[in-house]
């Protein structure tokens, strides 16, 4: 009876790096994750309210998802919670299928990424082409900043569509509204964010010139305060003193609730779930590949031990399945932010919880001060955000590639923005598989080596697989033309590896020589050919025919 896999152990890497903790690491931890939970508070806002979701849903995803992930995750230093690539996703199914059908697509969602990393299938997102990764990165990265326009311009819009030329058709009917204000904040936000860290390099001029000031210690603690926060404060306090005319979160939204979230469970139903099986699906896919990235990039970024990747989906899993039942969207692990807890100087996943719950406390703070920020100012941190997530200088790199690769990265690109992600990665792994094949065919060869009135040598290179089997034919060939009896040699010492198709090709060249009264013959077969044959029977056919 065959055994069933071994399933992963749960142990968060929280468990490890506690070992030897020290109050040094605590305070080091401690302030990355305030450093973190400021960074993250426009961001979750402006995730949520780009997704069609209220704000609050964006940071209690924030909060509570990225406590879990880091108290339950395979990582040491990553930051879970919304990220910038559900936006699209999100926005898609809350059109769609409105909100309640987006808690239950999220839960489903997450049972299914704890389930990949229980049955140890974390590994599996590696097999996604980097092609494909770049292509669907970059196309959504367009439709979040094209999702932005519209507050970036202040048009008077009340719904926008999910779909790419419904979107463009319905901002160019409503252009009229252009709003001059909400313009002119969006784009000093855009400006002061790209500014903000290139003033205080070390070695930039207006760096070396406050070197000459009395109060620099003053001016450098400033400059720790992360770009988008200083756009936020500023610019929210310029619009309210101007009594700028700006659409703001408290106008459209009524301001962010100060209370804790309630529980609540979505109205839910096997037949619901029937219809959410592509959204779910896609969320899952989505949240894999990001947070296994986002985890690979802080393996590199820092010092900590190898992340595990079936841990890290499990983490991800009870994150989506829990946030919905609170009114959150999707989380996944963060690039921006986790990059940001790295430099910070983190050094365990307490810095991703405290990240949490620093960013719990403002929300239930201040809370009434974010009624004043103008949704312009958080489509410029969007647009930001899109033009940092975007690989656009793959597009210039592509001549140095295949033209499989340019194949598989423009058209994850362009299917991502005019159909779907589901679609655009299902299109993309299809090409890698079909152009895997075709090349995989083409390395095959049978090229002959020796030849004589009696007997023929081909030498046998590659993989015989079904993609591969048509090169058998002129073997078979040259035995029709022979005439009589023909003995055909297959020097197989450079055949890799046989699939049953292959197989299935030799039995039929099999069957041509011995009809004539010829005799096939295998040299130096590999342990993997030689396996297939005595399997299946063929070498005891070989050995009767001989």
């Amino acid at each position: 009876m065959p055994q069933l896999p071994a399933l992963a152990s749960f142990r968060p890497r929280l468990m490890r790096d506690l070992k030897g903790y020290d109050r040094d690491r605590l305070f080091k931890d401690v302030g990355a994750g305030a450093t973190v939970g400021i960074v993250a508070l426009p961001l979750a806002m402006a995730f949520a309210i780009a997704s069609g979701l209220k704000p609050e849903a964006g940071l209690w995803t924030a909060i509570i998802a990225g406590f879990i992930i880091s108290a339950l995750g395979g990582t040491s230093v990553q930051i879970g919670g919304p990220a910038g690539a559900f936006i699209v996703i999100v926005y898609g199914i809350v059109e769609r299928y409105g909100v309640a059908n987006l808690l239950i697509s999220t839960a489903s969602a997450g049972v299914l990424l704890f389930l990949l990393g229980l049955f140890r299938l974390g590994t599996l997102v590696r097999y996604v082409p980097v092609s494909v990764v770049i292509g669907f990165t970059n196309g959504i990265a367009v439709l979040i900043a094209l999702s932005q326009v519209r507050d970036l311009l202040g048009l008077e819009i009340t719904k926008m569509p999910a779909d790419f030329f419904a979107q463009i058709g319905t901002l160019a009917g409503h252009i009229q509204s252009f709003n001059p204000y909400a313009f002119g904040l969006g784009v000093v936000c855009i400006l002061g964010l790209f500014a903000w860290p290139r003033l205080w390099a070390v070695d930039s001029q207006f760096r070396r010139q406050l070197d000459q000031i009395q109060t620099v210690s003053a001016l450098r603690a400033t400059s720790r305060l992360p770009a988008p926060v200083v756009a936020l404060i500023t610019l929210s306090l310029l619009a309210w003193a101007l009594h700028m005319p700006v659409e703001t979160i408290g106008t459209r939204f009524g301001g962010i609730p100060q209370d804790l979230p309630a529980f609540a469970l979505p109205d839910f139903s096997w037949e619901t779930v029937k219809l959410l099986v592509t959204p779910t699906l896609t969320i899952a896919l989505l949240g894999a590949i990001e947070s296994l990235l986002c985890a690979r990039v802080a393996d590199q970024l820092s010092d900590t031990p190898k992340h595990d990747p079936n841990q890290e989906l499990m983490a991800q899993g009870i994150a989506n399945a829990v946030v919905p039942f609170f009114g959150g969207m999707p989380a996944t692990g963060t690039i921006a932010r986790t990059v940001t807890n790295i430099r910070a100087g983190a050094t365990s996943p307490v810095a991703g919880m405290v990240h949490a719950l620093s960013l719990a406390a403002v929300v239930l703070l201040a809370a009434p001060l974010a009624q004043h920020i103008p949704l312009a100012v958080l489509a410029g941190v969007l647009m930001f955000v899109a033009w940092n997530m975007g690989e656009w200088r793959e597009f210039n790199r592509m001549k140095r590639f295949s033209n499989h690769y340019r194949l598989m990265m423009v058209s994850t690109f362009l299917v991502t923005i005019v159909f779907d992600l589901t679609v655009a990665v299902e299109l993309g792994l299809v090409l890698a598989v079909v152009l895997f094949v075709r090349r995989q065919s083409e390395i095959f060869r049978a090229e002959p080596v020796a030849e004589t009135d009696q007997q023929i040598t081909f030498q046998l290179y590659g993989s015989l697989f079904f993609g591969a089997v048509a090169k058998i034919d002129a073997i078979v060939a040259r035995v029709e033309q022979a005439g009589g009896p023909l003995n055909v040699v297959l020097d197989a010492t450079r055949l890799i590896s046989l699939d049953t198709s292959g197989l299935d090709a030799l039995e039929s060249l099999h069957k041509e020589i011995a009809k004539r009264g010829g005799r096939l013959e295998f040299l130096g077969l590999n342990e993997q050919p030689r396996s297939l044959m005595e399997r299946s029977g063929f070498a005891d056919r070989l050995r009767e025919s001989a």
